[in-house]
């Protein structure tokens, strides 16, 4: 029997998933889960690096002592990465949620405006963009010297095996690479003057990166929505929630997307595994999670989802300002937002949820419109698969039918194109 090791980490937790085949099903048993979450340092928002690494390697040798592991891989969030002088990291390792790129927008934009960036690469804007904050590092010296900048995944395998690949998938994320060669766009570089050298040739799903400990470590689609997205049981072709931190809402095309009616709503198209994801990275979990924090942090979730479906409060807020992309205290910025301040805890539960399933409606109408086709379901995976209150809300302000599997889609899709090998 073939037994191989996911790596899914996220921003607030990872863990090492099992996977193999018996009786024609895939099987998976969860070895070890450790927490994640952004320091602050200095005033910013940074990633213990060290800290993912050890984390890495412990689960390692948990799911090692267990099976005869084969090979393994390693998915994370995107936008994020490590800069390196050859082998030396240049610290710190910044979070996309820090703020550092906000001085430098206006300026990419002057060089290369948005418009233009969008024709070569159809990547969404986000503040927190690869191409922003490598321009940060760029103003602020940080690229002086530094031979490589690896996504936060291929850093962490290269620590297993020694050796820098990029991923595909992953790159995708940046807002740099060309729609059509699928390489690094030389424009873009050039015109901000980023150092050439950084950009290497981009390797692809399934290719071996080395061993560790006499394992195979292999390119799964490192970027964890392309993994979740490849780990959906879909009937057919129809549009996904990849419904973790963020909401990920997008379905799967043969190729970009990236018109003006895709830009002006900011839709993105990122790497598949053989196909394109024409999707749109929107508020998720984040803001329930924080609000829990503020509000009621002893609460189980699932008591909080039942005691706001009990709620009459009706004002909603739009999930996506970017006023909640950060706050020190997301029930102030709900006040902010609200014409009228919720009386009780839970009125601000009912408000994120319904303000979430609004938002998704409007991405899904934005989608049909821009792809020229209507859809009759909505899959639904990750953490927020498991809320039933948010499904019924979707499923009512969507009129799709939908289809939530809390399952561990981002694992099942990790370890679907190890097994492909």
């Amino acid at each position: 029997m073939r037994y191989c090791l996911a790596i899914d980490i996220g921003a607030s937790s990872g863990r090492h998933i099992v996977g193999w085949y018996e009786e024609g099903k895939l099987r998976t048993r969860e070895v070890y889960r450790f927490e994640n979450g952004v320091k602050e340092e200095d005033g910013h928002l940074v990633w213990d690096i060290d800290y993912l690494e050890s984390r890495v390697r412990k689960g390692f040798d948990i799911a090692l002592s267990e099976y005869p592991i084969e090979s393994l891989s390693i998915d994370t969030w995107g936008v994020d990465y490590v800069l390196m002088k050859d082998h030396e990291i240049k610290r710190p390792v910044y979070a996309y949620r820090d703020h550092r790129t906000k001085e430098v927008i206006d300026e990419v934009h002057s060089l290369i405006p948005f418009e233009e960036l969008y024709r070569h690469t159809g990547c969404q804007f986000q503040p927190f963009n690869t191409v922003y904050q490598l321009y940060d590092d760029l103003k602020r010296g940080r690229l002086e010297d530094v031979t490589d900048f690896l996504m936060i995944p291929e850093y962490l395998m290269y620590r297993l095996t020694g050796v820098k690949k990029k991923e595909f998938t992953n790159a995708t994320t940046t807002g740099m690479i060309d729609h059509e060669t699928l390489e690094f766009d030389q424009t873009i570089i050039e015109r901000l003057g980023l150092p050439k050298q950084l950009f290497r040739k981009l390797d692809q799903p399934m290719d071996e990166v080395g061993e560790y400990r006499g394992v195979k470590v292999v390119l799964c689609a490192t970027h964890d929505t392309g993994s979740a997205v490849e780990g959906i049981p879909m009937e057919g072709n129809e549009p996904y929630i990849s419904s973790g931190t963020w909401s990920l809402l997008g379905v799967k095309t043969d190729r970009p997307i990236c018109d003006e009616d895709s830009r002006k709503a900011n839709y993105s198209n990122e790497g598949g595994v053989g196909y394109n994801r024409y999707q749109k990275n929107i508020m998720g979990m984040w803001i329930v999670n924080e609000l829990k924090r503020d509000l009621c942090p002893l609460t189980d979730i699932t008591e909080i989802v039942k005691e706001a479906e009990k709620s009459s409060y009706e004002y909603t807020l739009d999930a996506n300002d970017e006023s909640l992309l950060s706050p020190s205290s997301m029930k102030e910025a709900f006040d902010a937002l609200l014409p009228e301040r919720p009386k009780d805890v839970y009125d601000y539960f009912r408000c994120a949820f319904r303000s979430l399933a609004l938002s998704y409606r409007e991405a899904i109408e934005e989608l049909e419109h821009n792809t020229g086709k209507t859809y009759e379901k909505l899959y639904i995976v990750g953490g927020g698969a498991k809320n039933q209150f948010l499904n019924r809300l979707t499923e009512e302000y969507t009129g799709k039918k939908v289809i939530a599997l809390p399952i561990e889609a981002t694992a099942i899709g990790n370890l679907s194109v190890q097994m492909k090998r």
